[in-house]
C-alpha cells in the first residue's frame, strides 16, 4: 500500500475523555480489479440494522501514551455488508497480516443464492425506518457463566430432568450424568442439546419470570441467529464475506416457559435449531423474495428475547495485532433495545460464556433479584 495521507490539522472533540490528534486515510496502491458486488437476498433484510460495533480492550502498548492501562480498538462494519462470522474473519485476517502471516483469502462469490430479482422498496426516500424506540431507557449488564455452570446446565437439559434443583457444586451432577451424555452423543447423533442452548433456556425462563406483568397465555419468543454456511447444499464457503444468517424463532406460552423445567424449554430451542436445515433456509429466502422487507428490530409487545453473536467467534485468539491478546470484548451502542442479548467467549477459551443483556429497567431490576438465576452467575 502507498503511504497514508495525513491531515495534520487539529480536530475538535466535544468529549472530555477523548482527544483526536489526527485522521489517516489509507488508500490502495492500485484500483481494485473486482467488479461491484450486489447485495444478496441475505444482505438486503439487514438494511434495518446499524453497524456491527465491537470494541477490543488491549494492554497498554510499550510506547509513550497517556496514563491509561488499556487502549481500545473499535476493530466497525455495516451489517448489510457482512454478518458476525465475516466481521471476525476480516479482523482476524488483518491481525494475521500484521504478523506477516498468509491468511486464507475471502470468498466474494455471490452465486450461492441465485440471481434474485426481488426489489426492496421503502415508503419514503429516507430508506428503512427504525422499528424500535431509540430513546427508550435500557439497562445493560454483563453476566458471566463459568465452564462448570455450562456443563451443569447441559447435563440438566439432556438427562437430569428428574432433579428438583441443579447442584452448584462443580462436577457433582455432571459426573452423575456423564455416562448418559456420552451415550446420547454416541447413539443419537444430533439429538444432544448443547451447553449454549441450555444456557439460552435458563435465560429465557429467567427473563420471562422477570416480566411479571405478562399474562400466562401470552406467546413469548426466543430468537437465535443461525449461521447457515454449513446448513445448505451446496455449502457456503467458510470464507464467504457477506451475510449468511437467519433468525430462528422458538415460541411458547409464558406459563409454559416459566412453569416447565429447563429440559422442556431447552428441547424446544434445540428442535428449532435442528429443524433449520436446507429446506427451511431456502423457504425463508423464497418467502422473502415474494414479500421483500427489512428485518424488524425491537420488542413491541415486550415478549421477545433476541440472542445475537456467538461464544464461538474468535474474538480473542485471532485478534493479536502485535499488542498482545485483547483483555476484553464489548459492543457499541448500536442496535440496542429491550431484549437484545449478545454472547461472547471467555478470554482464556475455557468454554465459559459472557452474556451482554439489554433490558428495560424494570425487567433488569427484577432479574437481579432472581436468586434462582443469579445463583448461576459468576463474578
Amino acid at each position: 500500500m502507498m503511504a497514508p495521507e495525513m491531515d495534520s490539522s487539529p480536530i475538535d472533540s466535544s468529549s472530555p475523555l477523548v482527544t483526536i490528534l489526527f485522521k489517516r486515510t489509507i488508500l490502495p496502491d492500485s484500483p481494485s480489479s473486482m467488479p461491484d458486488l450486489k447485495l444478496s437476498v441475505s444482505d438486503l433484510p439487514m438494511l434495518s440494522c446499524h453497524y456491527i460495533q465491537k470494541g477490543l480492550f488491549f494492554p497498554k502498548p510499550n510506547i509513550p501514551m497517556l496514563s491509561f492501562s488499556v487502549h481500545l480498538g473499535l476493530i466497525s462494519i455495516p451489517h448489510v455488508l457482512v454478518d458476525a462470522t465475516s466481521f471476525w474473519h476480516f479482523f482476524n485476517t488483518w491481525a494475521e497480516l500484521c504478523h506477516g502471516g498468509s491468511p486464507k483469502l475471502p470468498d466474494f462469490r455471490r452465486n450461492y443464492f441465485g440471481n434474485s430479482k426481488a426489489v426492496l422498496r421503502f415508503a419514503s426516500s429516507a430508506g428503512p425506518e427504525v422499528t424500535f424506540p431509540v430513546d427508550a431507557p435500557v439497562r445493560e449488564r454483563i453476566f458471566h457463566f463459568s465452564v462448570d455452570v455450562m456443563r451443569l446446565l447441559k447435563s440438566k437439559a439432556n438427562c437430569c430432568q428428574n432433579s428438583l434443583k441443579l447442584s452448584l457444586i462443580p462436577g457433582q451432577e455432571v459426573e452423575t450424568c456423564g455416562k448418559q451424555i456420552h451415550d446420547l452423543r454416541t447413539n443419537t447423533k444430533g439429538s444432544e442439546i448443547s451447553s449454549f442452548q441450555s444456557l439460552c433456556s435458563l435465560i429465557w425462563q429467567a427473563i420471562t419470570r422477570a416480566r411479571k406483568w405478562l399474562p400466562g397465555d401470552y406467546m413469548t419468543t426466543f430468537r437465535m441467529a443461525v449461521n447457515y454456511r454449513h446448513r445448505i447444499e451446496p455449502r457456503v464457503s467458510p470464507m464467504y464475506i457477506g451475510n449468511a444468517i437467519q433468525s430462528t424463532p422458538t415460541r411458547a406460552k409464558v406459563e409454559e416457559v416459566t412453569g416447565k423445567d429447563l429440559r422442556w424449554v431447552a428441547g424446544l430451542l434445540h428442535a428449532s435449531v435442528l429443524a433449520h436445515g436446507d429446506v427451511a433456509i431456502r423457504q425463508v429466502i423464497t418467502d422473502w423474495e415474494a414479500a421483500p422487507k427489512c428485518f424488524p428490530l425491537g420488542n413491541p409487545d415486550g415478549t421477545v428475547i433476541n440472542m445475537d453473536s456467538s461464544n464461538r467467534f474468535p474474538m480473542y485468539e485471532g485478534n493479536d495485532f502485535g499488542w498482545g491478546r485483547p483483555l476484553a470484548v464489548r459492543s457499541g451502542k448500536a442496535n440496542k433495545f429491550d431484549e437484545k442479548m449478545s454472547a461472547f467467549p471467555e478470554r482464556e477459551g475455557y468454554r465459559s460464556v459472557d452474556i451482554e443483556m439489554c433490558l428495560a429497567p424494570k425487567t433488569m431490576a427484577v432479574l437481579l433479584l432472581d436468586e434462582e438465576f443469579m445463583g448461576f452467575v459468576s463474578d
